[in-house]
């Protein structure tokens, strides 16, 4: 099958904002609403991502601004509190940056951000150069690949690879990235390798088996 799945560089942004580790606290502010993004990677050296700066990171900073200072000193190990007083993207930041390659697979993205619990992907070479951010708005665009697409692929990399004996019709309709099989095949232990296939290709929401076993007539195979 000539099917191969769509890569981190198919989707992600190539133009991406990013601060150095000095960068001042106002300096990271401005630069996340200017720019209208929640986090930005922090860079040293020849562009490599030492780290991410998200707002949850200079929240501590108004959520502690009222509090006495000798109780603070006495928090100081719980969350948040030392980056209360942080005043750098050094000292904000979340280090070491949790990245991806740019020829990861969209699903290989998808289970670090899950895993990991976070919205972006810093993009980098292997030297840990910054290349692009994909976010997870990046990967749910695979989902607007148009049925007609869908349906295609899955009858010429699926249903002719399996199904090709004759006195096989098996017939694909394909419903808001839902694909259907219906028909009668000869060989039951093939119907769940189909639905792993179809599952497989990028854009399918859901499978949908509707298809029988029948004794059916003719020649051997």
């Amino acid at each position: 099958m000539s099917r191969t799945a769509r890569i981190v560089s198919d989707v992600m942004t190539h133009t991406v904002v990013a601060v150095g580790r000095e960068a001042p606290f106002k300096e990271i502010v401005r630069t996340l609403e200017q720019w209208k993004v929640s986090a930005l990677p922090v860079l040293a050296g020849e562009g490599r991502v030492i780290g991410v700066v998200s707002e949850a990171d200079l929240l501590p900073k108004e959520e502690f601004r009222n509090s006495d200072p000798d109780r603070l000193a006495q928090l100081r190990d719980l969350p948040g509190i030392a980056k209360a007083g942080a005043v750098s993207a050094d000292e904000l930041m979340t280090s070491p940056a949790i990245t991806v390659h740019a020829n990861a697979t969209l699903a290989e993205a998808a289970r670090i951000m899950t895993h990991k619990r976070v919205k972006r992907l810093p993009v980098v070479d292997d030297e840990g150069r910054l290349e692009g951010i994909v976010s997870r708005a990046d990967l749910l665009k695979v989902f607007l690949r148009p049925d007609e697409e869908i349906e295609e692929e899955a009858r010429r990399e699926v249903v002719a690879h399996l199904f090709p004996a004759p006195g096989q019709t098996v017939e694909v309709r394909v419903s808001e990235g839902v694909v259907t099989l219906t028909g009668h095949v000869r060989d039951a232990v093939l119907i769940p390798a189909a639905a792993r296939l179809i599952r497989a290709i990028e854009g399918v929401v859901d499978f949908d088996n509707q298809l029988t076993t029948a004794h059916l007539t003719g020649p051997p195979a």
